[in-house]
């Protein structure tokens, strides 16, 4: 997702990273592209270790650090530049309000991975889900309708500018069109 962001030059000024984890995408973007960040995450470790290197790395007064779900925490956050969902469709058994509540957050840009919906990556996840099942665990992932996750992202008004894919999961970044993009000139210009 990082190279996604940087090989197509964006400048967004403000992100909202959903499912943070360690802050990996904002700590790097932070240096170079994005001048403040929202890092939301459900595990509080997580939280407290991205707020760490944060410091460490002298831009914690740029960061907002929410911790809680982010589908109970959006109606209180901020719109941003760029909304970032890395390695986070899967831990979310409702596919449309997440990607529907992100898109909503996002100005300019919706940057989203997820796993193929592939029948080795349903038996992959089949196993997991079982073996957490197993050991006490109640996190459970899911491999969501590819097809389905480009609708809602049309949906919400999102163009795909890029695609990547491994063997195991895709990267999408999307735009929203402006009256520019889609007619080819301005509106003042017509």
């Amino acid at each position: 997702m990082l190279k996604s962001v940087r090989r197509l030059g964006l400048r967004p000024d403000t992100l909202l990273d959903v499912g943070a984890g360690i802050g990996v995408l904002h700590h790097e973007l932070l240096q170079d592209q994005v001048h403040s960040a929202v890092h939301v995450e459900a595990a509080a470790a997580y939280v407290e270790a991205a707020h760490g290197e944060a410091v460490r790395r002298g831009h914690a007064s740029r960061v907002e650090f929410r911790h809680g779900d982010f589908l109970a925490l959006a109606p209180e956050l901020a719109m941003a530049d760029l909304v970032t969902l890395d390695r986070v469709v899967c831990c979310y058994p409702d596919l449309e309000p997440l990607i529907r509540a992100s898109a909503g957050k996002a100005r300019h840009y919706h940057a989203l991975s997820f796993p193929h919906d592939r029948w080795y990556m349903r038996l992959y996840t089949w196993w997991q889900n079982r073996r957490r099942r197993r050991a006490g665990n109640l996190f459970r992932t899911f491999v969501h309708p590819v097809g389905r996750i480009y609708a809602v992202l049309r949906e919400t008004g999102f163009e795909v500018r890029s695609s990547r894919r491994t063997l195991a999961w895709e990267v999408l970044l999307c735009v929203r069109p402006t009256e520019h993009d889609r007619f080819g000139r301005s509106a003042r210009e017509s």
